[in-house]
């Protein structure tokens, strides 16, 4: 007969052991209720960068020395420089600047290490293509100048500062 009183007490400790558990379940289910969404309906609403952001690489080709400082310091060799020593003048002559992101790993070391501050990097982060030879920019496409998030009207923009959300 104990042997069933015993079976019947262990049951009765699982079921309220099983009960705890989701009531715990369900309390952080409750807590999570009253947060606000963090889905963004992307193409319409868009998040603000911070300004520490390393995205796509600007370039100034007037400001370049072609030191080759930015392929140095690279972990992958990605950015080309092509020039020629100018021997009248003796400097170098810089003919093509180009990377390719599709490779790029976005590390921002070229732009840190760079001496006259020819490169910098963007907030923009929209490089996708259904090409990968479309990735690969040239000097006049890593020259074009940035399109900012927020100056676009047709598009709400979003603020990922914790402390904007709070006020």
């Amino acid at each position: 007969m104990f042997p069933m009183v015993t079976e019947f007490m262990n049951y009765g400790q699982q079921a309220i052991r099983a009960a705890r558990y989701i009531g715990q379940g369900f309390t952080i289910t409750l807590s999570h209720a009253n947060r606000l969404p963090i889905t963004i309906q992307y193409p319409y609403e868009k998040l603000i960068t911070s300004e520490r952001f390393r995205g796509r690489i600007h370039f100034e080709f007037d400001k370049c020395i072609a030191c080759e400082v930015c392929v140095r310091v690279c972990p992958i060799d990605l950015p080309v420089v092509d020039w020629k020593l100018e021997s009248d003048i003796r400097k170098k002559r810089l003919f093509n600047y180009s990377i390719d992101f599709g490779i790029c790993i976005f590390c921002g070391n070229c732009v840190e290490y760079c001496p006259t501050n020819c490169l910098s990097m963007t907030e923009e982060y929209e490089l996708s293509s259904y090409d990968r030879h479309e990735l690969n920019y040239n000097q006049i496409a890593l020259g074009r100048l940035p399109t900012s998030v927020i100056d676009d009207y047709t598009i709400r923009t979003i603020s990922n500062s914790p402390q904007i959300k709070n006020s």
